[in-house]
């Protein structure tokens, strides 16, 4: 029985770490940092295909650093989302080897071979 109980609480373990991962909703996207451009503005090749200029959001700034090759959440803006979004998160490495692990970063290497 003993075991039975570990073998769960390893599980519920797992599964709670599972649940904090955040991943993209709605119209959010992954993406990967290129280039810092100044100004508090960099550029971030999207898994969606579209390379965007991004920024981070005035209540992330002083908490969020990032630097280039980071996998982030972008969210596109409503007007011309095509060209510009905000950077709303940044993952950790154990968290990137999770996403690969589950296949969320699938498109990133098709996009990195061209």
């Amino acid at each position: 029985m003993s075991k039975k109980k570990e073998q769960l609480a390893e599980q519920e373990k797992l599964q709670q770490e599972i649940s904090r991962i955040k991943l993209p909703r709605g119209n959010q996207t992954l993406g990967v940092l290129e280039q810092r451009l100044g100004a508090s503005r960099m550029r971030v090749r999207c898994l969606d295909g579209k390379t965007r200029i991004c920024r981070i959001p005035g209540r992330l700034k002083r908490k969020l650093w990032v630097r280039e090759n980071d996998i982030l959440i972008v969210e596109p803006w409503e007007f011309s989302g095509e060209g510009k979004g905000d950077i709303l998160y940044k993952y950790t490495p154990t968290q990137i080897v999770f996403l690969k692990n589950k296949g969320y970063l699938k498109k990133l290497d098709d996009l990195d071979e061209f």
